[in-house]
């Protein structure tokens, strides 16, 4: 038997990183993000990764099937959801072989003993029990009977037996708490807030999140519980926030700040759907939203919404950019602002849809007909979604063009801490539309040319539809500054340079890029573009400790790139860039700046990990 005191006085850890799996259906998400939620109200450093499987009903108790969410929480800044989870939660046989290998050395696994039956051992490809069998020789296994119990904690209130076993998650929401102190009240008050329209089943969720908390506190197995002290954090006020709502509440910001009505018009993709159920919740900001039939109805409302003086978006997926890629230029040859948010999955076609991967940047790059760049934005975090929907929408405004912004899955549903920050400080993205004339014609009429030129950013005036006397033409076809259609070759070709010299242009308004780490005399330069940032820079942070000079760039500005990139660049003696894609950056930079990008790949559906990157800059060191 545990002695008493070592169960009930907490063992202070500076970090752990628990994974709860089990079947699609068993509401590993949910308990999840209310554990992530407890997290943060303690005040941890925390970092999210939720996995869904990509099959919608595939088999229950099938590999297929299993659902899985992984936190990091910390006493100290922390960047990743970690490289191997110290404690596993499996909740049945497929969740435990599914998840197994992830498992650190001699981690700690909590399995749901009432479902290792043979049936279910059989769906899971198991031919023995890997209970008894040896299987899980080296772990520290804690076998609990969470089915059987929560039935129990259920069966006072009425709860028919089949019903009780859905609020088993919940069980082992209230172990996994005891384990490690999370305070019981917010659950509590979440779970009577979230099922409040639902009485059984909100009694039930509770009878079980009471049942598994008092069962680690009298079941006696652990030797310890576990205490993660809050990190230190700058002062204000925070909220958890996943990638796609702090794109939806940064747009939202922008529409504000640009003093225009939100437009989103966009068709239900995995994973970019959650932005348009975000922003369809926030009418009481004046926002309009339109699930459209298809993704190119969507993008067509939207420019149309551009056109009419909206701050216009369009948000998808890989393979909704490919649709969307006539209209991207239209809005390119009409110079009109339009936010196209692509939250980037595993590809091509349907491809992994539900797993992570950073294979369009080539797509957004090149994927439209004609000489048509346009500005590509990437957010590095979660938090950074925010600002970078806010950065997008001022160059799409400020420079009358269609703008790129790509996020992925890992972003789109990882969380972290965001500091919420004060409105004073965030920038007025308003531009000024045109009131009069600006031009005089060869009658000396005053007139209106649509293609006329700001001298310094070389984007057009804007006029909204309606205005007396602004009367003009735009469309599909080249046309000159006063808007008339020309088929003049030398028309046609001074158009193609000015509206690549106005993105290009955009290089003079952005950051440099800022050097981290040692920024004199490295030995090797890391650089990388959106969510490879946390593992990046846990791995450069680990091989700087081994005692090499190491530098880090992370691009968040992709077209252009930032205007000193290039001397950065050709001063380091070797350059690596880890991408989840086949080394689409790395070509880009070879091709810009002539120097010689390694790359280092992954396309599993899944993020690197710190210690990947670790093995693979030690890796380069050596060539």
């Amino acid at each position: 038997m545990a002695d008493t005191a070592a169960r009930t006085d907490p063992k202070q850890i500076e970090r752990v990183i628990i994974r709860f799996a089990g079947d699609s259906g068993d509401g590993m998400q949910l308990v999840g993000d209310q554990f992530t939620s407890a997290s943060a109200l303690l005040g941890n450093d925390l970092v999210t990764l939720p996995e869904y499987p990509a099959e919608i009903r595939a088999p229950a108790g099938t590999l297929a099937g299993v659902s899985a969410f992984q936190i990091h929480i910390s006493d100290h800044d922390i960047t990743t959801p970690g490289d191997a989870p110290n404690v596993l939660v499996a909740m049945n046989p497929a969740a435990l072989r599914a998840e197994l290998g992830r498992l650190e050395p001699h981690g700690t696994v909590i399995v749901n003993v009432d479902t290792f039956e043979e049936r279910n051992l059989a769906k899971a490809g198991y031919e023995s029990n890997p209970l008894t069998d040896g299987a899980l020789k080296g772990y520290t296994v804690f076998e609990v009977p969470m089915t059987s119990l929560t039935r129990q904690a259920c069966e006072p209130l009425g709860v028919k037996p089949r019903d009780a076993e859905r609020s088993k998650n919940f069980f082992a929401l209230g172990l996994v708490s005891f384990m490690y102190t999370r305070p019981e009240a917010p659950t509590i008050e979440w779970i009577k807030a979230k099922f409040a329209s639902k009485e059984k089943v909100r009694d039930a969720n509770l009878a079980a999140f009471h049942a598994g908390h008092a069962f680690g506190e009298t079941a006696e197995l652990f030797d310890h519980v576990y205490e993660v002290a809050p990190a230190e954090q700058h002062p204000g006020e925070y909220t958890n926030i996943n990638g796609n709502t702090a794109l939806a509440w940064g747009l939202i910001a922008a529409s504000r700040l640009a003093r225009m009505p939100l437009f989103l018009g966009s068709y239900p993709i995995t994973p970019a759907s959650d932005i348009l159920h975000e922003l369809a919740k926030q009418k009481h900001f004046g926002i309009r939203t339109l699930q459209a039939e298809d993704e190119i109805a969507g993008i067509g409302a939207a420019l149309g919404a551009a056109y009419g003086g909206h701050l216009a978006v369009t948000t998808t997926s890989g393979p909704g950019v490919a649709l969307k890629a006539e209209t991207i230029g239209l809005a390119i040859s009409l110079e009109l602002p339009l936010l196209i948010i692509d939250i980037q999955r595993g590809g091509p076609s349907t491809g992994l849809p539900t797993k992570t991967e950073q294979a369009d940047l080539l797509l957004a790059m090149y994927g439209h007909h004609g000489e048509s760049p346009l500005p590509i934005l990437a957010p590095y975090s979660p938090a950074h979604c925010f600002d970078t929907a806010i950065e997008a929408a001022r160059i799409a405004l400020e420079y009358r063009t269609p703008v790129m912004l790509l996020s992925d899955g890992y972003l789109a549903n990882g969380a972290e801490p965001w500091l919420i920050p004060d409105v004073d400080t965030l920038p007025d993205i308003a531009i000024e539309f045109a009131t009069a004339p600006n031009h005089t014609d060869a009658d000396g009429n005053p007139a209106f040319w649509p293609y006329q030129r700001d001298p310094e950013t070389l984007a057009r005036p804007l006029a909204l539809p309606g205005t007396p006397g602004l009367e003009h033409r735009i469309g599909g076809l080249e046309k000159d500054e006063a808007g008339h259609v020309s088929y003049v070759p030398e028309v046609h070709e001074q158009m193609v340079h000015v509206r690549a010299a106005k993105i290009a242009g955009i290089a003079r308004d952005i950051p440099p890029v800022v050097i981290r780490g040692d920024a004199e005399d490295a030995e090797i330069l890391v650089v990388g573009w959106g969510s490879t940032w946390g593992a990046i820079s846990g791995g450069v942070d680990r091989v700087r400790a081994l005692g090499h000079r190491v530098a880090q760039v992370h691009l968040t500005h992709l077209n252009p790139f930032p205007a000193n990139l290039g001397d950065v660049l050709r001063a380091q003696r070797r350059i690596l860039v880890p991408e989840m894609n086949l080394g689409q950056l790395a070509r880009l930079l070879r091709a810009e700046y002539l120097v010689d990008a390694r790359s280092v790949t992954k396309v599993k559906g899944l993020p690197f990990t710190a210690g990947e990157l670790e093995v693979a800059i030690l890796g380069a060191l050596d060539d």
